[in-house]
């Protein structure tokens, strides 16, 4: 496991040095050429996601280039997951370079920001990860790949009424953070519904104090949870794996697709994680052709590194962007705008894809996805489908 994390690392690092002042630039020669951009951590503590989006993302441009045809010019540029000033200027970076559809952003603070300036500006916006319902409802040219927050947590405590229906369950979660709240309030409303036995569900931590997470933690063991629900991001999930592994704690650990990266934090025990369960749409093990061969190009890629749902998802929009591209027959000569009507007609007149990320994946008018909620344990280190 070190020396996986050591690899991680080094793969970071280079990645790094290569995005240069903060962006990246895969370019295709064809006059026509449609231009893709995306905005994301490709540097940062948040890079992890950033970095797996851009690389699914390339793989995908690589392949629609080399079969001819409409092509892609497609540029990344880092936004530090800072969904403020410096979101918007990865976005002017790219407007100005001739952005025409906005393959993107990859975090929820930075997809509020540029939704606002999609709008206005009339770029269509395919985001791979962004998950609050705001982002999708800013528009009707803001489309999501992932579920919404509130249907991923709902997904999860389905999932939970099915496998552990007698479980007793404590829920922490970020009250700071769009992304934890809107799961945890999902979470919560549909357990109400079905009855399911929360035991704590005030159980919260924010920006401010997250460093520590042990309090959290000891109200669930104190209630008696042998379940815990963590809709949050690895690095935080990390702290509450290893803190109850100290004192002892053992309950079944439930988080979402945030979750995905927990076996690559820099010093954290990833045997830890062992009996995990998490939302998550992309399985890096299945063996159907199109799978094994992302996969494959991936570590080629990214000097061995396992692609998790981010990566996927990343290739999913470049697909489903260029699919709709060819079916409303745009092309780079045409204007950001006549392409963002054409792709709105697209999603909204019954656009369907099969992708890594899933199958007969459709939109509704509002922007956001349909498609079958998956689960997997960690199972000897490796993600396990939830039979």
């Amino acid at each position: 496991m070190k020396k996986f994390l050591a690899l991680l690392m080094a793969v970071l690092m280079v990645a790094s040095l290569l995005t240069g002042c903060g962006s990246s630039d895969k370019s295709a020669s064809d006059g026509n050429a449609l231009k893709f951009g995306l905005t994301g951590p490709l540097t940062g503590s948040a890079s992890a996601y950033g970095l797996a989006v851009r690389a699914g993302m390339e793989i995908a441009v690589e392949e629609i280039n080399a079969k001819g045809g409409l092509q892609i010019e497609f540029r990344a540029e880092d936004d530090e997951a800072d969904g403020s000033d410096k979101a918007v200027s990865a976005y002017n970076t790219l407007k100005d370079w001739g952005m025409q559809i906005m393959a993107g952003p990859v975090t929820t603070g930075s997809s509020l920001a540029i939704a606002a300036e999609c709008v206005n500006d009339q770029i269509f916006m395919l985001t791979p990860s962004a998950s609050a319902v705001e982002v999708a409802t800013t528009g009707d040219n803001i489309y999501q790949m992932c579920f919404t927050d509130p249907n991923q947590g709902a997904s999860a405590a389905e999932l939970m009424k099915q496998k552990w229906a007698d479980a007793t369950i404590g829920v922490i979660y970020d009250s700071s953070d769009a992304y934890s709240t809107g799961i945890a309030n999902g979470f919560l409303a549909k357990a109400a519904e079905l009855n399911l036995n929360v035991a704590v569900d005030n159980a919260s931590f924010t920006a401010d104090n997250k460093a520590d997470l042990s309090s959290q933690v000891m109200m669930c063991k104190d209630a008696g949870c042998d379940m815990v629900f963590l809709p949050f991001y690895y690095t935080e999930a990390s702290q509450v794996l290893t803190y109850a592994n100290t004192i002892g704690y053992k309950p079944t650990f439930f988080g979402c697709d945030g979750m995905d990266g927990i076996l690559t934090v820099e010093g954290f025990d990833a045997a830890l994680a062992e009996g995990l369960v998490l939302m998550t749409p992309f399985d890096a093990n299945a063996t159907d052709e199109k799978t094994t061969s992302f996969v494959s190009k991936f570590k080629e890629k990214m000097d061995g590194l396992v692609p998790n749902q981010f990566a996927a998802d990343g290739y999913d929009v470049i697909y489903t962007l260029y699919d709709a591209c060819v079916a409303a027959g745009v092309d780079g000569s045409n204007t950001s705008a006549e392409i963002c009507e054409a792709l709105k007609a697209q999603f909204d007149g019954g656009l369907t894809v099969d992708g890594l990320t899933g199958k007969g994946m459709t939109w509704d008018a509002s922007g956001m996805i349909s498609k079958a909620p998956a689960a997997v344990v960690i199972t000897d280190g490796v993600y396990v489908p939830m039979a």
